[in-house]
C-alpha cells in the first residue's frame, strides 16, 4: 500500500498551511491566550475555504475528499495550535445546518464520560452530546450511566453547566450539569463517529507533534553555549533524532488509519500520536532550557494542548485495552 501524498493532497496541504500562517500567525495565537474566544470571522473564513464541508459530496455544497484528506488539514490545525470544537464541526457539517459554511459553531461532548466537559461553550451554537459506551469503557458504560446510546442536541440556554478550571489557556471548558435529551439526531453512525472523532485529533496531534521538532531543531540550532550551539552536543542530538522518530511513527499510524478507516487502526493511532505529541512537547521545553518554563514560550501551549487531547476521544489505558482485545479475539 502507498502511502505517499498525491500532488493534489499536497496543495491541499500546502493551501491550509498557508492559510492559517495567514490568519493564526504567532501573535494571533498570543492574543488567543489573553483572549480565547473565538474569531468568527476566522470560522467564516475556514467554512468559505471548505475546512468542514471537506468529505460532504459536491453535490450537497461540499469538496468531496476523503479521511486521508481530511487528516492532513486536521494535522495542520494542530500545527498551527488552531482552538476551536474543529472535530465537531468537520463531523456534523452535514447534520447541522451553518456549520459547513462556518455560520454556526457546534461542539460535541462524549457524554460516556465523567465529568462531561464542553469546549468553547460561550462560542458555540449549539451542542451536541453523544451518549452511550466508549471504546474500551466496557458495553455497559452507557447503561451505568443512566443514557442509552444517541447523540441530543441542545442550545446553550437549555444545557446547565459550570465553569471548569482548563489545563489549555486556548480551550475554555464548562462541566456539564445536565443537557436536555428533547432533540435526538437521528441517523448517524455514533461508532464511525467516535472512530473518526478520535482519528481527527489524533491527526491534531501529529501536527503538534512535528511542529516541536522543528521549534526544538530551530532552537539547538541558535542556542550557542561554550562557543557552540548546542545542537552539535550529543544529548541535545540523540533528544530530537528521538521526538522525529516518534512523530514520524505517529504519521504512519495516522495516515494508515485515515486510509483504512477501521477501529483498531485508529485506536492505534491515537495512542502513538497522543504519546508522540506529550514526549515530544516535554523533550522540546527541555531543548530549550530555562527559556522553555517561560509564559512567553511557546512550548507550554503545546504540551497543554497535547495533555487535553489525550483525554479526548479514547485514553492511553482505553486504547491499549481496546487493542488487547483485539488481538486476544
Amino acid at each position: 500500500m502507498d502511502f505517499q501524498l498525491t500532488d493534489d493532497q499536497r496543495a491541499l496541504r500546502d493551501g491550509t498551511r498557508e492559510l492559517l500562517a495567514g490568519r493564526f500567525d504567532r501573535e494571533r495565537l498570543r492574543a488567543a491566550v489573553d483572549d480565547p474566544a473565538l474569531d468568527r470571522a476566522l470560522w467564516r473564513e475556514l467554512g468559505a475555504a471548505g475546512f468542514f464541508a471537506l468529505r460532504l459530496p459536491e453535490a450537497a455544497g461540499g469538496v468531496g475528499l476523503g479521511l486521508p484528506e481530511a487528516a492532513l488539514v486536521f494535522e495542520e490545525a494542530g500545527r498551527a495550535l488552531l482552538p476551536g470544537p474543529l472535530v465537531a464541526c468537520q463531523l456534523l457539517a452535514g447534520v447541522v445546518d451553518g456549520v459547513a459554511t462556518g455560520e454556526r459553531i457546534v461542539s460535541l461532548c462524549d457524554g460516556a464520560r465523567q465529568p462531561m466537559l464542553w469546549e468553547h461553550p460561550d462560542d458555540c451554537d449549539e451542542l451536541v452530546v453523544v451518549t452511550g459506551a466508549a471504546a474500551g469503557a466496557g458495553a455497559d458504560a452507557g447503561v451505568a450511566q443512566g443514557r442509552a446510546s444517541g447523540a441530543h442536541r441542545s442550545t446553550p440556554d437549555q444545557v446547565s453547566c459550570a465553569p471548569f478550571t482548563s489545563v489549555d489557556p486556548l480551550t475554555p471548558l464548562a462541566r456539564i450539569a445536565h443537557a436536555p435529551r428533547t432533540a435526538p439526531l437521528a441517523g448517524l453512525d455514533l461508532p464511525r463517529l467516535r472512530r473518526e472523532a478520535a482519528l481527527f485529533t489524533a491527526a491534531q496531534q501529529l501536527g503538534s507533534a512535528a511542529r516541536t521538532v522543528e521549534m526544538a531543531v530551530a532552537h539547538a540550532r541558535e542556542r550557542v553555549q561554550f562557543g557552540a550551539p548546542i545542537g552539535s552536543f550529543q544529548a541535545v542530538k540523540h533528544l530530537c533524532a528521538q521526538m522525529l522518530v516518534r512523530a514520524e511513527i505517529a504519521r504512519s499510524a495516522v495516515y494508515a488509519a485515515a486510509v483504512t478507516g477501521g477501529g483498531p487502526d485508529v485506536t492505534g493511532a491515537k495512542l502513538l500520536a497522543d504519546e508522540a505529541a506529550v514526549r515530544n512537547a516535554r523533550d522540546c521545553l527541555q531543548v530549550h532550557g530555562g527559556m522553555g518554563f517561560t509564559w512567553e514560550a511557546d512550548v507550554h501551549l503545546h504540551l497543554k494542548r497535547a495533555w487535553l487531547r489525550a483525554e479526548c476521544w479514547g485514553t492511553a489505558a482505553e486504547a491499549e485495552e481496546a487493542l488487547a482485545a483485539d488481538l486476544a479475539d
